[in-house]
């Protein structure tokens, strides 16, 4: 573990009817964003019970390689995509500390 490390918990809830929509978006994410330089963990998660929540649970060697990531075209284009289909979501930016 790097002490430049980060890791970015991203909560995503999509609004009723737009589950699969988004789904499907997320998934369009993961195959270039784990060919990213930095890239040390990228996961994508989808809750038992509610099928609209959906967790990345994500680990980046430095905040350069996380803010390339924020900044490529396969993320800008999610972003742009996605707006519609959200209900809500949040970020936490985390510093492993053990």
């Amino acid at each position: 573990m790097s002490p430049k490390e980060l890791t970015v918990i991203a909560r995503v809830v999509a609004k009723k009817n737009y589950e699969e929509a988004l789904r499907v978006e997320l998934l369009k994410l993961i195959a270039p964003t784990r060919l990213e330089e930095g890239c040390l963990v990228y996961t994508l998660h989808q809750d038992n019970i509610d099928p609209a929540l959906f967790i990345f649970y994500e680990t980046w060697a430095s905040s350069a390689a996380l803010e390339a990531h924020r900044n490529s075209p396969h993320f800008l284009r999610y972003v742009a995509t996605v707006g519609s289909m959200l209900k809500e979501k949040d970020v936490h930016l985390l510093t492993r500390i053990a």
